[in-house]
């Protein structure tokens, strides 16, 4: 009974995204939904694209096993990306009027600066989808019964959200996000009563934990653990943002204003509902101590699933597997087009030399969603990486090379072509060396050593004479023409 209806919910929300594509008429439609989306969507598709399966079985599964203090980057970081984005970078970005964050890199400091940012975003994007897929396969060979496997459960979940995302875009994505927002919603506040029902209430739930320690969120005071916690922090707070997901949910927004205050807000409401799971984890524990030592060693991303078959009702069943799947899905239907989009627009289309019209690129979008579906379903398959790791590790490449360019480029007059391109390199050269060749446990993460290189090497690169060669838009004019042009577009807003 539960697989059937897990089957229906999921061909419905399918066909809802089918029914979204009508929408889609070129590349703008497909990229930022046109510019037209309201409030309330704007809001929902920023919850629903974070609110993914690590925040379900990932977190809860980390929560259990090293307290409050070993999921900073998430929920904690991850919200904050969010909050910080709409505090600060929205604005400034939306007036831009651009297609994708690789536009960005290109208007502030030339070509190179915009390959260099777009590869290492779209390699980004291989963890944090690649874990939905993993997550994907778990589900159906759970509701299953073990009928469809985890591989093929993979490969059926790629394959149907590749079928609305690559005719729909971002107006099947923000459509279905909308509805998935409303099911998450729901059904974690449902299952949640349910087992707060068999616990005894929150509040037993609550002191249990505290008790256990589970509470413990800063780390000890030495210099190795402040910079672990550190290190993990900012790696989904900065390595997050410049991501085209989220941009793509700022240019989408019908306003400026809309753009601002739905991020601030999805970030806010994804932080609240994070910590759902984690208490229906931790109530496992009480409620079913035998299968969390079960599991805990080996499979601890199967505790949450386990405990809603084992103990809850089939009506909750069925809302947390809606939930879960809701999850899954907005969150990787987000996350196959906004690298497929940006790789279009950023790398193939200058590539190819000649001008293409606007039903050349939308066909070239969608041709690299497949591919790009098709390659991140080969790496989820092969990956070995929990959830959530798999999804923490995917903004350190983003962290090391594109945030430092980011902020410096839009908050510092004195950036330069030189200074980012050192930047990037700087932080991409000190990562992978740390990494590669460092010690295996060093004082010093490898991603904030790259982040701290990424710094070091834009102050050094835009304050040292200039001895790189480029075009004039390339020079310290290139944050002046970048704001004339933003300014061009406050007054103008709607699709060009």
């Amino acid at each position: 009974m539960l697989f059937w209806f897990v089957i229906i919910y999921w061909a419905i929300s399918v066909g809802i995204g089918l029914y979204a594509s009508t929408r889609v008429h070129n590349t703008k439609d497909f990229a930022i939904a046109g510019r037209h989306l309201p409030f309330y969507m704007v809001t929902a598709t920023v919850f629903a694209t974070w609110f993914g399966s690590e925040t379900v079985l990932g977190i809860p599964a980390t929560f259990l096993q090293e307290g409050l203090g070993g999921v900073v980057a998430d929920p904690f970081g991850s919200s904050m990306c969010l909050i910080l984005v709409g505090l600060f970078f929205a604005a400034p970005l939306y007036r831009m009027n651009l297609l994708t964050i690789g536009d960005y890199y290109k208007k502030r400091f030339g070509r190179s600066v915009e390959v260099l940012t777009t590869l290492a975003i779209v390699l980004s994007y291989l963890g944090w989808v690649g874990a939905q897929i993993t997550a994907l396969g778990l589900v159906f060979n759970v509701v299953s019964g073990g009928e469809i496997s985890k591989l093929a459960g993979m490969w059926i979940g790629s394959v149907t959200i590749l079928i609305y995302t690559v005719y729909g875009g971002m107006w099947a994505v923000a459509v279905t996000d909308f509805l998935q927002m409303i099911i998450i919603v729901i059904g974690m506040l449902w299952i949640g009563g349910e087992v707060s029902s068999m616990v005894g209430g929150v509040g037993v739930v609550v002191e249990h934990a505290r008790a256990a320690g589970k509470f413990d969120f800063w780390p000890a005071f030495d210099l190795k653990s402040v910079l672990a916690f550190t290190a993990a922090w900012v790696t989904m707070m900065f390595g997050s943002i410049p991501q085209q997901d989220v941009f793509q949910r700022v240019q989408s927004s019908k306003s400026e204003k809309i753009a601002v205050w739905g991020s601030v807000l999805g970030g806010s409401l994804y932080f609240l509902f994070a910590f759902i799971p984690m208490f229906l984890a931790y109530s496992a524990t009480l409620i079913s101590p035998e299968t969390v030592a079960g599991l805990i060693e080996t499979d601890p991303q199967m505790i949450l699933p386990r405990l809603v078959l084992d103990k809850a009702p089939l009506v909750a069943q069925i809302l947390f597997f809606g939930a879960l799947l809701s999850a899954i899905k907005s969150c990787a239907s987000a996350t196959l087009l906004a690298p497929s989009v940006t790789f279009t627009e950023n790398i193939l289309k200058p590539a190819i030399g000649h001008k293409l019209n606007d039903k050349q690129l939308l066909l070239m979008m969608r041709v690299v969603t497949v591919t790009f579906t098709l390659l991140v379903t080969l790496y989820a398959v092969n990956s070995k990486a929990s959830i959530f790791k798999m999804v923490e590790n995917a903004y350190q490449v983003t962290l090391v090379s594109a945030f430092v360019p980011l902020v410096a480029g839009l908050f510092w007059k004195r950036a330069t072509h030189q200074g980012a391109l050192l930047s990037i390199f700087a932080g991409i050269a000190v990562w992978l060396a740390t990494l590669i060749a460092g010690p295996e446990d060093p004082l010093v993460p490898a991603q904030l050593a790259g982040l701290i290189a990424s710094l070091c090497g834009m102050l050094a690169g835009s304050l040292a004479p200039q001895w790189l060669r480029w075009h004039p838009e390339h020079g310290d004019d290139g944050h002046q023409r970048l704001h004339d042009h933003a300014a061009a577009q406050t007054h103008h807003v709607g699709p060009q």
